[in-house]
């Protein structure tokens, strides 16, 4: 694989980056490997996978496993995401969702000015990209989402800020009665069990644990005030809405997450 830039680009000259002392961030790379493009902040780590000729598609399998969200509510009003990285879902949900609203936050600017590389959408009448700290934007502008996805690392894994405490109970309060938010967590890290239990905490024990095929990351899905069953979740609705290419890629991987839940499941007795 090559680097296709020996250096980053610059910051654009655009307002939305003040105020963002960009010395603190750090520079991702960009490589391209015949039809795939993909964003690293260091060599063993991937933080996103794009097909360059279907650059919606879900190219990295914790994105797919993330998408399970529509188990729940195959169609969201509105989905707030924290972390935009390559974009993949939230090019996924700009093209297959229309009648989602989705709002990204992204803190980094050399990710942000990376935006059209990774053939992230324009803002427009239902999509929009937010510069700044996702959990002080959570804190301070107490947004609504029937959907909340948690997918923000940077080259140290996922910031302190991302996974505290008040930063889960913050999601809790962005989410209406049966709201759902969506964590992605590196199963192997130390801090692993601990996080889980802060989500739990938050939302009352109202979460389950699905992990990707890759056994690398753990999805955690967390709903308000309402219990997580199984039983209750169907993958033909959930699909039903969506166009065939969409249902193609997600068919399996939503598939193996209902056997994953159920098999977790306690027993109707229990």
């Amino acid at each position: 694989m090559n680097r296709t830039k020996s250096d980053m680009p610059d910051m654009p000259d655009d307002p939305q980056f003040d105020g963002f002392p960009s010395l603190q961030f750090a520079k991702p790379f960009v490589l391209i490997d015949g039809a795939l493009r993909s964003l690293h902040f260091t060599q063993g780590e991937l933080q996103s996978r794009m097909q360059l000729h279907s650059p919606w598609r879900l190219a990295v399998d914790y994105t797919r496993t993330m998408m399970g969200f529509l188990l729940f509510n195959p169609a969201p009003a509105r989905i707030g995401m924290i972390g935009l990285g390559g974009g993949s879902i939230a090019k996924f949900c700009h093209r297959f969702l229309p009648v989602s609203h989705m709002t990204v936050l992204e803190i980094n600017p050399y990710v942000l000015a990376l935006r059209h590389e990774f053939q992230v959408p324009d803002d427009d009448a239902r999509f929009q990209v937010i510069a700044g700290d996702g959990a002080l934007y959570l804190h301070t502008q107490a947004p609504h989402y029937d959907v909340l996805l948690v997918d923000g690392f940077d080259q140290d894994g996922q910031p302190a800020a991302l996974c505290s405490q008040p930063f889960y109970d913050d999601c809790l309060a962005a989410l209406p009665e049966g709201g759902l938010l969506v964590v992605n967590l590196h199963y192997d890290h130390p801090d692993y069990p601990v996080l889980v239990e802060r989500i739990r905490r938050t939302f009352n024990g109202h979460a389950v644990e699905v992990m990707t095929q890759e056994n690398t990351n753990s999805i955690v899905f967390a709903r308000k005030g309402q219990a997580i069953s199984p039983r209750d979740l169907n993958l033909r609705s959930s699909l039903a809405g969506l166009a065939a290419a969409a249902r193609s890629e997600l068919r399996a991987e939503l598939a193996r997450m209902l056997w994953a839940m159920q098999s977790l499941a306690p027993d109707e007795g229990d």
